[in-house]
């Protein structure tokens, strides 16, 4: 049956285009259930005995939830006792217009077959389509679309079980469509009294997400925040410039504090301040709002006060009180920011935020207040009757809403994640809240992995370079299983050195826009933590048949150079290939082997000319402007039956180290070029902007106090001037000043050369780079792999490979993950740092003041590449007399005066008073200040780093 529609429509141009919508319709669509036997010959969805225990329905019968429910009551309808549902065609499509996260977790719960949820295509169904009548509303129509269906549904079970008990139950928190559904005859209830009535789960009334309704009643009658304008109100007023739209950053150290980030190009203003409660009127992190500018004479500078909200549990702090705590107070700085106030909420960006319960003083109280490990997001009340089973541990609530007569946003209990301070635990928090991917991998993305036994076939060697005889081998951490690359070099008859890098050929295994294509794509990069590895790829790949170990034959994708002995490259060519490793080693078995002159054999001579090469190589790049920085890096060792750490150091470099960067790097910057040369307007490159001139302030002002000049006109002049910047008697100065310039630098970021000027990358003074030589760990990479290919006629091309467009998007993806990628490893190595020093007690080190603050100094502690401050004004003893110059910068504390680079003696201990927020103490020793200086006290495992990623 074909319905269709004809309409005319005027065009730019002023001409007519005529519009003809078909709309098929079919009477042969399943309707998915076990007791009927006519509709389809298929494996049924739907149990006949379809029984969950409620006071409401002591009947078996399946679950048709309308669009709210599911857009609000996601963590409902996720748990495993609701089973039995069917989500009707006209709710998944809603639902995937008005939440991209919302629809995402349905599907994944629709294709979880112990749920047993069934997507009825109704809107192609020739007795549940309607048409929308004259008059009635879209979403009118959509309720009416879901009511068809349910008295579809319901007729057409009773038929086929001859008047049986099997029913169908709409839910909907609709106060009209409820009333309508009951005169059409309809079982139906609200969510709320639907859930309420299910016999021995009264947890889930704790994941139940407040109604509007519902919030107006746990809020008091006083306003404290302004109404948010209407959507209509806040569009006119960005099209005329009387607001701004931006995202919402609220600052980690004050409450009281934010920023606004505006997204419109060529706006004079990029960032606007705002402070007070009231101004910032409910804005939760990363929201995209929209606000008004304050007129210059209300302008203010950033606040210098630390203000973490401790207000009471169980009443709304007055707005005055807070508020009083940013006036008087010092500003950073003179020069003030443009200021502002939200006056609505474009788009909320809410997820489930992680973090811990904190139990209401009022005995049998229902209300808490649930403080989220992310100081940037307010504290949230919620509704729980399980308070006391909560009390230390990690949970995860959700935000509803927040009424304007609210101090807080009100939220719902989603999950238990475990007990605070439990290892699997914290991994589990560290992960959610920086958004890593780690669920298992789905039996859709598993399906399309090889099928084992593997082996490389006839037409393999047929189509690649047979490279087995080649002395090739991989260098790399230790207990490293993903060994993305392997290298050779040789000597050629005509005297020159052949050099190959080959790179695992992971984009034969990964085809584009499969299962397994879409999830490597949509987690972007591999995650390395302490003793825990989330991978992009399944292990089946990233450890075995990708994986380049020793004494297997595994494909490659090769880039090979002839070289003179001057590391001057003659030729270069790609190819795909067949290689077979001949040892798989360490970065110190590596570094052994060149350094015993005894050792002669085939991989050790390999070894020494690719470490040779090395060396002229990275000459060069230094002298052309590469910049040779430093980051304290940690090694744990970790004991093998606690899994605890037992001990903790900086990390410390090797020849091999630099031996394996530099011919990484010389792959990349030569793919790159290839890549760019076929395709110059879909090339997936790398760059790094040059820093602008005012994040050198602090670098230059540190030199300065030693009578140092550092000079930042280009990379060149910095690189020259780092080498040369030295004091007698402090070899650890240089270092100190490189890991200065490293917080100086802006991120390296993925782009689209079709979208992008600028090619250049500042730390490596290369005019163009990108990522080739990790694919197993890095999707980037095997979006080049698929570029090279196609360049080099070894692969096809596909449509979204060519589109600029797509290509653009897909870097902002990976830019996102790799930056939340690396916070989470430094989340994981805070953790494992404290739980080091939970186990040491108190540790007396040495250290060197990086930053000096106004009541605080910043220390770097070399031995455990750790940094802790020592603040100056405690609040349980009176402070000493502090003076603090911006120019030095210097702090003078009584009659001493700190600054950058000094060393210091302090104590080391894990504060753990927080339990959601502990932190490493540091406590004064030497320089002895009286009142400040603590007397001295008696004192006394390795995670797997990533590759170094330029």
């Amino acid at each position: 049956m074909l319905k269709s529609k004809t309409f005319v429509k005027k065009t730019r141009s002023g001409g007519v285009l005529k519009i003809v919508r078909e709309h098929y319709l079919r009477d042969d669509i399943w309707c998915g259930s076990e007791v009927c036997k006519e509709c389809k010959d298929e494996a049924p969805v739907l149990q006949e005995h379809a029984c969950i225990e409620s006071n409401l329905c002591s009947f078996p019968h399946y679950l048709i939830p309308d669009t709210n429910v599911v857009l609000h009551q996601i963590d409902i309808l996720e748990d495993p006792l609701i089973r039995n549902v069917i989500i009707l065609q006209i709710v998944l499509q809603e639902v995937r217009h008005r939440s991209a996260p919302v629809y995402k977790r349905i599907k994944d719960a629709i294709h979880e077959k112990e749920k047993h949820f069934y997507t009825f295509t109704n809107e192609h169904h020739r007795e549940t389509f309607i048409e929308r009548e004259q008059g009635e509303t879209a979403n009118d129509r959509n309720d009416r679309a879901i009511r068809v269906a349910a008295k579809w549904y319901t007729d057409h079970l009773a038929k086929k079980t001859n008047g049986g008990s099997l029913k169908v139950v709409l839910l909907t928190d609709d106060r009209a469509n409820k009333e309508k559904a009951e005169q059409y005859g309809l079982v139906v209830y609200r969510c709320e009294e639907y859930i309420k009535s299910l016999i021995g789960n009264p947890e889930l009334m704790d994941r139940l997400a407040l109604q509007p309704d519902d919030q107006n009643e746990i809020t008091g009658s006083k306003l404290l925040f302004p109404e948010h304008l209407p959507l209509s109100r806040i569009q006119s007023g960005i099209k005329n410039g009387m607001f701004l739209q931006g995202t919402f950053h609220a600052n980690r150290d004050n409450y009281l504090e934010g920023k606004v980030f505006i997204n419109r190009e060529g706006e004079e203003i990029n960032e606007v301040l705002l402070q007070g409660l009231q101004n910032l009127n409910r804005a939760v992190h990363q929201d995209v709002v929209a606000i008004e500018l304050f007129p210059k004479e209300r302008w203010v500078a950033p606040s210098s006060v630390v203000l973490q909200d401790d207000s009471p549990n169980d009443e709304d702090a007055e707005e005055d009180e807070t508020e009083n705590k940013l006036k008087g107070v010092p500003s950073d700085s003179s020069v003030l920011k443009p200021t502002g106030r939200v006056v609505g909420i474009i788009k909320r960006n809410w997820r489930p935020f992680c973090g811990m319960l904190s139990q209401s003083m009022i005995k049998e109280a229902t209300r808490h207040l649930f403080t989220p490990a992310d100081r940037r997001i307010p504290r949230i009340r919620i509704e729980t009757r399980q308070a006391a089973n909560l009390v230390r541990q990690r949970i995860m609530v959700a935000i509803d809403g927040w009424p304007k007569n609210s101090r807080y946003p009100n939220g719902h209990f989603v999950k238990n994640l475990g007990s605070a301070g439990d290892k699997e635990t914290e991994t589990e928090v560290l992960l959610l809240e920086h958004d890593v991917p780690h669920q298992p991998f789905s039996q859709a993305v598993l399906s399309f992995l090889p099928k084992m036994p593997w082996s490389i076939t006839e037409e393999d060697l047929k189509v690649r370079a047979d490279l087995r005889h080649l002395c090739v081998c991989s260098v790399d951490p230790p207990g490293c299983t993903d060994i993305d690359d392997t290298l050779h070099c040789r000597e050629l008859e005509n005297g020159n050195l052949e050099v190959g890098v080959h790179i695992a050929d992971v984009s034969h295994f990964i085809r584009p826009g499969n299962a397994l294509d879409q999830e490597a794509a949509s987690r972007g990069t591999t995650v390395y933590l302490c003793g825990k590895r989330i991978d992009m790829v399944p292990e089946l790949l990233s450890s075995n048949l990708c994986s380049l170990r020793s004494n297997v034959e595994r494909l490659a994708f090769s880039c090979i150079w002839e070289m003179n002995h001057n590391a001057e490259i003659l030729k270069a060519h790609f190819t795909k290939s067949i290689i077979n490793s001949k040892a798989s080693l360490t970065y110190a078995e590596a570094q052994m082997r060149i350094d015993d002159s005894t050792m002669k054999d085939d991989i050790t001579k390999s070894l020494r000319g690719l470490n040779r090469l090395a060396k002229i190589l990275k000459g060069r790049r230094i002298a052309k402007g590469a910049l040779t920085l430093s980051s304290p890096e940690v090694r744990f060792h970790i004991d093998s039956e606690t899994h605890d750490p037992i001990d903790m150091q900086s990390k410390e470099l090797k020849e091999t180290n630099s031996m394996v960067e530099e011919f990484m790097l010389l792959a990349n910057i030569s793919v790159a070029q290839k890549i760019y040369d076929e395709f110059s307007e879909c090339a997936l490159l790398r760059k790094h902007p040059s820093p602008p001139p005012s994040n050198y302030d602090i670098l230059i002002k540190a030199a300065k106090s030693r009578d140092l000049n550092i000079h930042t006109d280009s990379a060149k002049a910095l690189a020259d001037s780092l080498n040369n910047a030295t004091v007698e008697n402090f070899p650890y100065f240089n270092t100190l000043l490189r890991i200065l310039a490293t917080r100086c630098m802006m991120q390296a970021v993925y782009f689209c050369s079709g979208m992008d000027s600028d090619f250049h990358h500042y730390g490596l003074a290369s005019p163009i780079y990108t990522h080739f030589t990790s694919p197993i760990r890095r999707y980037a990479d095997i979006i080049v792999h698929r570029l090279l290919a196609v360049a080099i006629n070894a692969d096809s091309t596909y449509p979204d490979l060519m589109d600029k467009h797509k290509q653009s998007a897909l870097c902002n993806n990976l830019n996102y993950r790799h930056k939340m990628a690396q916070y989470a490893q430094r989340a994981s190595v805070a953790f494992h740092t404290q739980l080091f020093f939970k186990n040491k007690g108190i540790i007396n080190e040495e250290g060197f003041i990086l930053f000096v603050r106004k009541n605080a100094i910043i220390i770097l502690i070399p031995k455990f590449g750790l940094e802790g401050a020592v603040f100056f004004d405690n609040k349980d003893k009176p402070s000493p007399h502090l003076s603090f110059d911006s120019e030095g910068p210097t702090l003078k504390v009584e009659e001493h005066t700190f600054r950058m680079f000094d060393k210091v003696k302090v104590t080391i201990s894990l504060d753990a008073s927080n339990i959601q927020h502990q932190r490493i103490r540091m406590a004064l020793i030497e320089p002895v200040i009286p009142g400040v200086s603590v007397p001295v006290p008696e004192s006394e495992p390795e995670a797997k780093k990533p590759k170094l990623d330029c």
